[in-house]
C-alpha cells in the first residue's frame, strides 16, 4: 500500500470515528468501526486512541498518526446508524475506499435536527405519561404536558445563548419546579410532587448513563468514568434546582 493510500485509510478512519464521537457513540462501537475499515482497506491493523475530547489513530507498522479534536457532541443516533451501515456495506465491498471518504463527508455536512415545535411536542408526551407511569392522577396530565414541552424548550434556547449545559439544565429545572409548586397553590394542579418528576425527565441524561456503563464494561474506564461525571453533573444541576424550589417555597 503506498503512502497515499495509507492516508486515505487514515483520514476516512478518523472521520468516521470524529463524526460517531460528535454524535455520542460509544468507544467501543468508535474503535470497532474504524478497525473494520482499517482491515477492508488492505487487511491493516488500525492502533487508535479514544477518548470524548481527541482521536488518535495509525496503522500498525506504519509510522503515520493522525489525530482530531472532539469539540461539539450531541446525541444524533441516525447519524451513527448511517456510519455504521456505510462501514458493513463497504467491508461487504458495496464500496470503495473514495466512495465511502465521499459518503462519510456527505453524512458530515448533514443538518438534520427535528423543528422546535417537534421538540415541544415531544418533551411533553414524554413528561405526561412518565407523570401517570410513576403514579400521577389525569387530572395534572395536560399541566404537566404543558410545564414539560416549555421546560425543555427553556433548556434547548438557553443552552444556544448561554453555552453551558449544566446551567441551562439548571434553569430548565427551576422554572419546573416553580411552575409545579405555584400551580398547585393556586389549585391547577393536584400533585405538585408527580408533576415535577414527570417533567424533569426529558432533561434527565439517559443516553450518557447508558454509554457511561457500555463503556466501562467494554474496559474504556476513562471515558467510562468521564460519561459517568459528566451524567451525575447533569443530574446533581436538577437536583439542586428542584432543591432550590423547595427551598424558597417552604
Amino acid at each position: 500500500m503506498t503512502t497515499i493510500d495509507i492516508e486515505k485509510v487514515l483520514e476516512t478512519c478518523l472521520l468516521a470515528g470524529k463524526l460517531m464521537l460528535e454524535s455520542d457513540a460509544e468507544m467501543y462501537r468508535v474503535e470497532d468501526t474504524m478497525s473494520r475499515i482499517a482491515l477492508a482497506s488492505g487487511n491493516y491493523r488500525l492502533v487508535s486512541y479514544v477518548t470524548q475530547t481527541g482521536l488518535f489513530v495509525g496503522l500498525d507498522g506504519t509510522s503515520t498518526i493522525r489525530m482530531v479534536q472532539i469539540l461539539n457532541r450531541s446525541i444524533n443516533l441516525e447519524k451513527v446508524s448511517k456510519i455504521n451501515q456505510l462501514s458493513r456495506e463497504y467491508v461487504n465491498g458495496d464500496y470503495s475506499l473514495d466512495a465511502l471518504l465521499k459518503e462519510l463527508r456527505i453524512v458530515e455536512q448533514e443538518r438534520k435536527f427535528f423543528p422546535l415545535w417537534m421538540r415541544f411536542i415531544s418533551a411533553a408526551i414524554i413528561s405526561g405519561t412518565i407523570m401517570i407511569l410513576f403514579g400521577g392522577v389525569w387530572a395534572d396530565l395536560l399541566l404537566t404536558c404543558l410545564i414539560g414541552g416549555i421546560g425543555f424548550i427553556l433548556y434547548y434556547s438557553s443552552l444556544k445563548i448561554l453555552r453551558i449545559k449544566f446551567l441551562s439544565e439548571f434553569l430548565a429545572a427551576f422554572f419546573i419546579g416553580c411552575a409545579a409548586l405555584l400551580s398547585s397553590k393556586i389549585g391547577l394542579g393536584v400533585n405538585q410532587d408527580m408533576i415535577i418528576i414527570g417533567c424533569v425527565m426529558p432533561l434527565v441524561p439517559g443516553v450518557q448513563i447508558t454509554n457511561a456503563l457500555r463503556d466501562l464494561l467494554a474496559g474504556h474506564y476513562l471515558s467510562g468514568v468521564s460519561r459517568g461525571t459528566e451524567a451525575m453533573m447533569t443530574a446533581s444541576m436538577i437536583g439542586f434546582a428542584i432543591a432550590f424550589v423547595f427551598q424558597l417555597f417552604y
